[in-house]
């Protein structure tokens, strides 16, 4: 399962049932790419697209199988982390996720109003 996969599922997972275009924006992507990135997941019998309120609505639900696929899939997850943490140390980690949480504000914010990181956005 590819990280983008195990993530859709994941949020999948925690808001369902949810409709395609809320699921995007939590996961802040395009439409055509959440239909994209769902393809294999309804394919392998994971998620199912249904009818919604009216006619013109869909929206997503996870199936058992893909409930069991998630939660294996997290459980991998977690012993990933274990093994980096064990391997990096739990502060170098914790430097780590901040400079990615900095990384991040900076790419949202175009480099505006962003936290002073350790060096400034471009």
């Amino acid at each position: 399962m590819k990280n983008t996969q195990y993530a859709l599922l994941s949020y999948a997972v925690s808001l369902e049932p949810v409709r395609p275009v809320d699921l995007a924006r939590h996961m802040q992507m395009d439409a055509s790419t959440l239909t994209r990135n769902m393809q294999p997941l309804v394919a392998q019998g994971w998620l199912t697209i249904c009818a919604g309120n009216d006619a013109r609505s869909r929206r997503i639900e996870v199936k058992a199988a893909g409930r069991k696929k998630q939660a294996q899939a997290q459980r991998v997850w977690q012993e990933a982390q274990l093994t980096i943490v064990a391997q990096l140390g739990a502060e170098r980690v914790a430097v780590l996720h901040q400079l990615l949480e900095e990384c991040i504000d900076c790419l949202d914010n175009g480099g505006e109003d962003a936290a002073e990181p350790p060096h400034q956005c471009p």
